[in-house]
């Protein structure tokens, strides 16, 4: 398996990281598994934008995965693949530290990043 499938692999489970912050970051004490969903639109600070970063993260996952397997599919050389993946995750971790951190402009950067990487992969596809 390439590089840029498991990069595929970890950008499918990132947003699960953003969640569990958002969930258990009190300690779990406010944590509804029976409602979970409801128990979400109920957090402010922090927790809220953990849980908005795990949405953004489950948005951004389709193009990314398609962008590398139609990559790949166009042979496209392997290590640009593998650069524009890893590029993708990193901007996609940057963005969700930021997030948590309230730093919506630089936030934006990332996310600007994360889609140019995809848009790249596409690119070079063609």
């Amino acid at each position: 398996m390439t590089t840029a499938y498991w990069c595929v692999l970890i950008a499918a489970y990132l947003p699960i990281a953003w969640t569990g912050m958002a969930k258990f970051g009190a300690g779990g004490k406010d944590f509804d598994n029976a409602a979970p969903r409801a128990m979400l639109a109920k957090l402010d600070g922090w927790r809220q934008r953990a849980n908005w970063a795990q949405l953004n993260g489950f948005e951004a996952f389709p193009p990314f995965a398609a962008a590398v397997i139609i990559a790949h599919l166009l042979a496209v050389p392997q290590a640009r693949i593998d650069l524009l993946a890893m590029a993708f995750i990193a901007a996609r971790v940057v963005y969700g530290i930021l997030y948590l951190a309230n730093l919506p402009s630089l936030r934006s950067l990332a996310w600007m990043i994360a889609t140019g990487c995809v848009v790249a992969l596409f690119v070079s596809a063609a």
